[in-house]
């Protein structure tokens, strides 16, 4: 009974001492054994691992990669024009030791603070030998390029790789901005009036163009015209000459119907003139006679 009694502390100690000699390892995470803050193992593997119990510790780290959004900063390019940018980059553990002795007890914390110096000096470093149109554009993979190796560079001491790092904002400043629209709207609005004032000088060209057509259109067809009524008129005169040199009398004859039918229009004409006039001279007379011709039409 008294060995019972004595046996069972000693056998929980025991399960606690052996428990605390074992250790688990996530696939997702890596493990470091410290004693007395020296790294005495270092696990990569998921599984079990061992340790000596109450002696060393286990602290584990992420093994999967990581994410890192830095600060917005301002940089100044080879122009002098000013850009605000910020980066996303992407890293990894890859040297546990040298990572734990760069990082001590502040692990990936830590890590991100160090890792965005690099960025915050990389980026500088590299837009500042460039221009605005190169950052801004689309192919901008050159600029990334630089940037990473420069921050792999820098990145090994602390026992971790850089795998990518983006450009993800490329702007102005908030107090440049109002200026560079004011610029590129006066420069839209100087094409604008350019390319009006170069629609109004071709317009203006056609413009006259049209009148000077429509003035020696207009003057050729008056001439052609001029000429037709000539011709119609000197071919009247010629049959009307003709007709009276054939019968004097008839010619009078009609002449004065003619004349009567323009006086006497409307059914209150009147012409005052006297009797014997040789107006009536065909209204007078039933015979036919040859007076002169009336002066009226």
């Amino acid at each position: 009974m008294m060995r019972a009694i004595y046996g069972l502390p000693v056998a929980i100690a025991v399960a606690v001492t052996a428990l605390s000699s074992v250790f688990i390892v996530d696939e997702r995470k890596k493990a470091l054994v410290l004693q007395f803050g020296q790294v005495k193992q270092i696990k990569e593997d998921a599984g079990l691992g061992y340790k000596l119990p109450f002696i060393q510790e286990v602290v584990y780290y992420e093994d999967r990669i990581l994410g890192l959004q830095t600060q917005p900063m301002e940089v100044t390019l080879l122009s002098d024009r000013r850009l605000v940018v910020d980066a996303f980059a992407r890293w990894r553990i890859t040297d546990l030791a040298a990572f734990r002795q760069a990082t001590a007890a502040g692990g990936e914390e830590r890590a991100q603070a160090l890792l965005n110096n690099i960025l915050q000096q990389a980026i500088p470093e590299v837009l500042g030998q460039t221009t605005q149109d190169r950052v801004l554009s689309q192919d901008r993979s050159g600029l990334m390029n630089e940037i990473l190796t420069i921050a792999r560079r820098e990145a090994q001491s602390l026992g971790v790789q850089v795998i990518d790092v983006r450009l993800t904002r490329t702007d102005l400043p908030e107090a440049n901005l109002a200026a560079t629209f004011s610029r590129m709207r006066s420069e839209r609005e100087r094409e604008a009036a350019d390319e009006i004032a170069r629609g109004g000088e071709a317009a203006q060209r056609v413009r006259a163009a049209a009148d000077r057509t429509v003035v020696e259109e207009t003057s050729l067809a008056r001439s052609q015209a001029e000429m037709i009524r000539g011709e119609a008129d000197a071919e009247r005169n010629a049959i009307l000459a003709d007709a009276y040199s054939k019968d004097a009398e008839f010619f009078a004859f009609s002449r004065s119907l003619s004349a009567y039918e323009a006086s006497l229009k409307g059914p209150n004409s009147s012409i005052v003139m006297q009797p014997d006039s040789d107006f009536f001279e065909y209204l007078r007379s039933p015979g036919l006679s040859t007076p002169a011709a009336p002066a009226a039409e």
